[in-house]
């Protein structure tokens, strides 16, 4: 089988070039041809991680002068490309909807080839080169979006913390022993001393700020709020479980075994990251914005588990290393299905309802129920309730953290300690997030004209939400299944262990322990459902009638509403105000502005509410500044006179002469 895979991967490769260069004529064949590769990517995929085949090697005679390109699959990146496929299946298939922006088409097959390029590196040349290529196409296609100045400024943002993720992973890359050798000739070379702790930082600055991690996250929610449907799927579901798979690459495979204290780090960024991205998720009004700060803490709950992997494998506790990784991994699966879902189901609801600010939105259950429904199974996802997906990779994880204190030292247990209860109060604050989203949103009455008005999407987005509708209930129903792709992976990655198993239809994290049976759940949820369905039918009165809801006496309704003034819903900052002025107060420094006109004037009230992400306050603002105070010396090294200009050159000579003999005396 794996004479055959690698091969095929790269014909697939070929194949994407291909649909994005027939694309520039014919705007369908961009998506038309995506989808039939991006299945026949995920069938090779599935088979070759069910087949057990051991990894490949295959090289390719491009690359650098003397240096050919080295392609490789083994379990890792086929678990990580079989995601990559069924994501990028969908948003091939919802680009086909007319109501998206014409230039996303050439570049999409573009993103997926440089995301599948990145996955089958072989060699850190061929890695730097799919994350930048991946990094480029990303930023053209959220260029592509028709909008005004945020839009190029979210780009520009982007497009420096790609940059900056360059800047870390090329020079990791050269000291872990040349950014142009093999990972063959990389994991026979691990770090040590001095180089580990440099690696160590450069990957997760470098890796982390495109995963998303706090405080490296700022640029992600405007980029993934600006950017067309298909392409913030992509870049949610997709793009930042690339940079999440180079993160386990370099630290898990090819840095080797390493002290415990590798694993704070990531704890620590995890951690915030998941309460940070859960907690902003209940304060932005953009629907995307909010799926974007979710993102944030799913990353965030990844990266935890990854943590606690590395913390197991030091201190030579494979089963628990391997419960581990194995949860994290089943996750990454559960995320990237359930986010893509939720972020074209954000894309449609724009195109629908003509707006994706919740205070315009809500009743589009009525207008749009395939799409209403597909964002409440996202949401369900989102919120961790069982069976779906998402309770399916975060119960794994809490049962790795549970039996995390056992790990290390003191220190390290309270710490493991400390980081489950922010795991769970990011859980929680998760769950009143997807509950906000779904009630102010897609229920209640329509808020604008518009959104009364609003349009179902059209059949190939339709599609594109139930098929990952479908697969997410697939996920969360047979967890074990992922678990099973996922083996190849965990063998490579944590001695062979691979606890958590799938005794028939129980999902266990050992074999004495007791497990999760999403099935029987699921059946029992649906029998309780339908006894109380049963029993209000039993036991109501005969008949109905419609009548206004109870507005508290406002007032007739608008002309364009017959059923209650909208304006006596609860808006999304009103859902979202207990949260904020006890927990957001302090963490984002939520400030609340009410302009109330004075007795006998007629204009509206209002409420400003401001927002201030620490990270945003005192990293990216002091950067900013130093920006500025360089940019200005740079200004005025333009007015120096000769004498001056000259004396400046003389001076960089010297600097530049006393390194050399440093260095040469070295």
């Amino acid at each position: 089988m794996s004479a055959f895979a690698l091969p095929g991967a790269c014909v697939l490769l070929l194949a994407w070039l291909l649909a994005a260069v027939a694309s520039l004529k014919q705007r369908r064949w961009a998506a038309l041809g995506g989808v039939p590769v991006c299945a026949a990517g995920a069938l090779l995929a599935v088979v070759y991680l069910l087949a057990g085949a051991p990894p490949a090697t295959f090289t390719l005679p491009l690359g650098m002068p003397g240096l050919p390109m080295t392609l490789a699959l083994d379990g890792l990146s086929g678990f990580f490309l079989l995601l990559l496929m069924l994501v990028g299946a969908a948003a091939s298939a919802a680009a086909l909807d007319e109501r998206e922006p014409p230039a996303t088409a050439p570049c999409l097959p573009l993103f997926l080839a440089a995301m599948g390029l990145c996955l089958l590196a072989g060699d850190g040349f061929t890695l730097v080169l799919g994350f930048e290529l991946m990094s480029l196409a990303s930023f053209v296609l959220l260029l592509s979006h028709p909008g005004a100045a945020e839009v190029q400024r979210a780009a520009l943002l982007y497009l420096g913390m790609a940059l900056f993720g360059a800047a870390c992973l090329i020079p990791a890359l050269a000291l872990l022993g040349g950014w142009n050798a093999s990972f063959a000739t990389l994991r026979d070379h691990p770090p040590e001393g001095w180089r580990a702790m440099a690696v160590l930082a450069l990957v997760l600055l470098g890796a982390g700020s495109k995963a998303g991690l706090a405080p490296l996250h700022v640029w992600l929610p405007p980029a993934h709020s600006h950017a067309p449907g298909p392409v913030s799927a992509l870049m949610s579901a997709a793009m930042t479980k690339v940079a999440l798979y180079v993160l386990i690459r370099l630290l898990f495979d090819l840095c080797g075994p390493q002290p415990m204290w590798w694993a704070v780090p990531l704890l620590v960024a995890g951690a915030a990251s998941a309460v940070l991205g859960a907690l902003r998720a209940n304060m932005e009004n953009d629907i995307k914005a909010v799926l974007a700060c979710s993102t944030i803490e799913n990353i965030g709950l990844i990266t935890i588990g990854l943590g606690l992997a590395l913390a197991a494998r030091a201190a030579d506790m494979l089963p628990l290393a391997g419960l581990a990784l194995g949860a994290a991994l089943l996750h990454v699966m559960a995320h990237g299905l359930f986010k893509a879902l939720l972020f074209l189901g954000a894309g449609a609801t724009q195109h629908g309802a003509g707006s994706r600010h919740l205070d315009r939105l809500g009743g589009l259950i009525h207008r749009m129920p395939v799409t209403t429904a597909s964002m409440l199974a996202g949401a369900a996802c989102l919120a961790a309730l069982p069976p779906s997906s998402g309770f399916a990779g975060e119960w794994a994880l809490l049962q790795a953290v549970i039996a995390g204190p056992r790990v290390g030292g003191l220190g390290m247990q309270v710490l493991i300690c400390v980081v489950a209860a922010m795991m769970a109060l990011a859980v929680a604050l998760a769950a009143a997030a997807a509950v906000r989203l779904i009630g102010v949103g897609y229920l209640g009455r329509p808020r604008t004209p518009r959104c009364a008005a609003a349009d179902e999407a059209g059949p190939p987005m339709r599609w594109a939400l139930l098929g990952l509708v479908a697969a997410s209930l697939l996920v969360g129903l047979f967890p074990g299944a992922v678990v099973a792709l996922a083996r190849p992976a965990l063998g490579l990655l944590a001695g062979g262990m691979v606890p958590l198993r799938d005794a028939g239809l129980v999902l266990a994290p050992t074999a004495d322990a007791p497990g999760y049976a999403p099935l029987a759940v699921a059946v029992l949820l649906a029998l309780a459902g339908g006894l109380v369905w049963w029993v209000v039918l039993r036991v109501s009165v005969p008949g109905h009638r419609r009548a206004p809801a109870w507005d508290c006496g406002f007032g007739e309704p608008p002309s364009w509403l017959p059923f209650g003034d909208p304006a006596t819903q609860y808006s999304g900052a009103g859902f979202s105000q207990p949260l904020r002025r006890t927990l957001a107060a302090g963490v984002l420094g939520a400030r609340e502005t009410v302009d109330m006109p004075a007795p006998g004037q007629i204009k509206a009230a209002s409420l400003t509410v401001t927002l201030h992400d620490p990270a945003e306050r005192w990293i990216f603002d002091v950067i900013g500044g130093w920006r500025d105070r360089l940019s200005g010396l740079a200004d005025r090294m333009q007015f120096l006179t000769i004498r001056r200009t000259l004396s400046v050159m003389v001076t960089v000579l010297l600097v530049f002469l006393a390194v050399v003999a440093i260095m040469e005396q070295r």
